[in-house]
């Protein structure tokens, strides 16, 4: 527990020296945007060491509710004049160039978004937490989240990957006593009870290696996860917000486990906005929670030579029982600048670590570029919190803008790589490295 508050309080007191604007990554903003800026530009990219001369196209479009953000990238290789292969090397790659197309935010009466799941959930993240459909930038995927809350009802939906249907979940949920007179209570009026299902149909959710055949097999049950959740608003009203809640998550084949917790909200006149999340939780043995999570595309089976392997499900099986408490803070200033933070640890086990941390502040500081997420999982100690290794997910981009409309900046990317070794795949750490000089244009707006 004291590394929880540690590390968060930590959190939020070094990422307000820094300032940043949004670059192509969308996480949890405050508003919609309203309107929209084209950017694109000129310069270096280094791919493990290879480099590459590039040409960037990146407008982002917003009007009201609705958003688009392309991504269209041409990198031409210094040594050999050639484009680089990984870019356009499938049928649909086309596709990468939209990142995304959106309607709301989440949480909205009704949400939509398109391609690059950035953090996907489910409910209050028991079983779909932080969820990355594009942890690997040569084996992005276009996914769907669809969400519709009638008031009395509603659901919501996540599908990982499009054409190759693997994780996917879908949660319903009912305000019964919105049916009843009862439902104009304060309070007790606004219950709500839920029911989720989740599970991986990718074949290599099943895949693990087996050391008396001595070779890579299929064998054991699928990931299938139900889960039942009841949650209940203390307060809500225009400047505070409480809710409580209590969830049920059994894997079906597997074990089960519970978490129980808050949700706080302050919202100061449009001045600062504090959301707070403390959790409880109690594992039995085969339970891991937030099953899909950030890494769970890398997780889910990664072959490390021609028979050794790790995966997910493996993990799951070897789990024991156990507890744990997650944390989490975001603070928005101004509308403008965000800080999200969250941290778990498990009881029992010291390894059991995972942080997460992101950093929006766009137009805080006119002439200053700063952009950065951070995700980091098995934590061992605080002396491990800020290792690049085979653990880590970084994104960061630094520049200045010497006039209104030119930025020049270096982008630093550490993520993996996917290597196809028949109907498996590999993931390698790989380091994307982009000095550009970009010209940005916004448009639109009030």
């Amino acid at each position: 527990m004291k590394k929880v508050i540690i590390l968060l309080l930590l959190f939020s007191l070094l990422t307000q020296t820094y300032s940043q604007r949004k670059v192509q990554r969308e996480t949890t903003p405050s508003r919609p945007q309203t309107s929209g800026e084209f950017s694109g530009g000129l310069g270096m990219s280094w791919f493990d060491g290879k480099p590459y001369y590039l040409l960037n196209i990146s407008p982002e479009i917003a009007f009201g509710k609705i958003g688009v953000g392309l991504d269209v990238n041409l990198r031409i290789g210094v040594n050999d004049g050639k484009i680089r292969k990984e870019d356009w090397n499938e049928p649909y790659d086309f596709l990468r160039a939209i990142r995304y197309v959106r309607y709301g935010l989440k949480g909205d009466p009704f949400y939509a978004r398109l391609g690059a799941l950035d953090y996907a959930r489910l409910g209050h993240g028991t079983i779909v937490y932080y969820y990355k459909n594009n942890a690997s930038y040569d084996d992005r995927k276009v996914g769907l989240e669809f969400d519709v809350d009638f008031g009395k009802f509603g659901f919501e939906s996540v599908v990982g990957d499009l054409k190759r249907i693997g994780v996917w979940g879908l949660r319903g949920y009912v305000r019964p006593l919105k049916f009843t007179p009862a439902g104009d209570i304060p309070i007790i009026g606004n219950l709500e009870l839920g029911a989720t299902y989740a599970t991986d149909l990718d074949k290599n959710a099943l895949a693990h290696y087996d050391p008396v055949k001595r070779e890579i097999v299929r064998d054991w049950d699928r990931p299938d996860i139900v889960g039942f959740d009841i949650g209940l608003p203390i307060i809500r009203s225009k400047i505070f917000g409480w809710d409580i809640y209590f969830d049920y998550v059994k894997f079906l084949n597997y074990g089960s486990g519970i978490a129980y917790g808050s949700n706080f909200e302050f919202r100061g006149l449009g001045i600062l906005n504090i959301g707070a999340k403390i959790e409880r939780r109690n594992f039995g043995d085969q339970f891991l929670p937030s099953y899909f999570n950030y890494f769970y595309e890398i997780e889910r089976f990664n072959l490390r030579d021609t028979v050794n392997a790790t995966s997910k499900l493996q993990e799951l099986r070897n789990a024991k029982k156990t507890a744990g408490t997650y944390g989490e803070l975001i603070f928005t200033i101004l509308g403008q600048l965000q800080i999200v933070g969250s941290y778990q640890q498990l009881d029992a086990i010291p390894e059991s670590g995972t942080l997460h941390l992101d950093l929006e502040l766009p137009q805080v500081l006119p002439t200053i570029v700063f952009d950065a997420g951070y995700d980091r999982r098995n934590i061992k100690d605080f002396g491990d919190v800020f290792r690049l290794d085979e653990r880590s997910l970084l994104y960061a981009e630094v520049g200045y803008k010497p006039v209104k409309y030119i930025v020049i900046s270096m982008l630093y990317q550490w993520t993996f790589k996917p290597t196809r070794v028949g109907d498996k795949t590999k993931y390698e750490v790989q380091k994307r490295i982009e000095p550009r000089v970009s010209f940005v244009f916004p448009f639109g707006g009030k």
